[in-house]
């Protein structure tokens, strides 16, 4: 198997590829970067909170114009994923209004973004259509 590196340190690869965020141990609200002190209540502990790998979609755009080289359209998301939001590029979907809608059930999919020359692959993450 390649070496694989995930693209951010939030996403755990593997056989069971997911999310993780940093949680206050105090109030509960959850983190994708690190944290010296907890935005909402102040405490300062954190423990590692595995995320669902199923979500909604609570909001999109379908992004039509981009930085030279990036492919569009493609549909950026804001998914709920058992309370806690992630914002991500939905894969794996024809970007329209017709087959996006809020609400759609998505999950989490990984995909590889490219090699090194030591054969060293990186991996990105999205969601994608639920069945």
């Amino acid at each position: 198997m390649t070496n694989q590196v995930p693209l951010v340190d939030y996403l755990v690869l593997g056989d069971d590829p997911h999310l993780v965020a940093n949680e206050c141990t105090a109030c509960a609200a959850r983190y994708f970067d690190r944290r010296n002190a907890c935005a909402a209540c102040g405490g300062i502990e954190f423990t590692r909170a595995r995320l669902a790998t199923t979500g909604e979609v609570r909001a999109f755009t379908i992004v039509a114009f981009a930085a030279p080289g990036i492919p569009v359209p493609f549909v950026a998301a804001l998914i709920d994923c058992d309370g806690t939001s992630v914002r991500a590029n939905l894969i794996n979907v024809t970007p329209d209004a017709e087959h996006v809608r809020l609400g759609m059930k998505v999950k989490l999919a990984t995909y590889p973004l490219g090699a090194d020359d030591a054969g060293v692959e990186a991996v990105g993450f999205g969601f994608e259509p639920l069945g």
